[in-house]
């Protein structure tokens, strides 16, 4: 799989990605977390402009898509509970994968690793596929923050051996 800058050419690839994403979370009993428009096409535009969208691909297109940046999240600032650090950190946000991405969530998150080894995510209560993806990951849960609507998210941590 290849990871690369997401560019203005591939938005009606990715929003065919989130959409089926949507879909796929509603069906695994997680309905809350991106409602029907959620990444919109306008945040994901900005994302790209500013050089923080990732897609990956293979023989068959772009099969997944990811925001990656290191950067303090304004979110992360609170937490119940606590990070395992204090030091720079990678954020991953908005990871999602289509029909012919199996694999590309582990893929995006160890490209993620490979570019910064201290890294911060969080998710939904309700996202099983992705608590059971940074399980498998080695991640940490670390507790709860709060979105700038109010919702909660776990809060998830990985610093990798260097």
């Amino acid at each position: 799989m290849i990871i690369r800058k997401s560019t203005p050419q591939d938005i009606n690839s990715i929003m065919e990605i989130y959409a089926y994403a949507r879909a796929c979370m509603k069906e695994s009993g997680n309905p809350n977390q991106w409602f029907d428009n959620h990444p919109s096409k306008a945040l994901i535009e900005a994302d790209i402009d500013a050089g923080n969208s990732y897609v990956c691909f293979n023989e068959s297109g772009i099969t997944a898509v990811f925001y990656f940046n290191i950067e303090e999240e304004p979110t992360y600032n609170i937490i119940d509970g606590q990070w395992l650090n204090k030091k720079t950190y990678g954020v991953i946000h908005r990871i999602a994968r289509g029909p012919t991405g199996k694999g590309a969530g582990a893929s995006a998150i160890n490209w993620c690793l490979a570019q910064h080894p201290n890294i911060r995510i969080d998710t939904h209560k309700d996202n099983i596929p992705m608590l059971q993806l940074l399980k498998r990951l080695d991640f940490t849960y670390c507790g709860i923050i709060w979105l700038k609507n109010g919702d909660e998210r776990l809060a998830f941590h990985l610093e990798a051996d260097c």
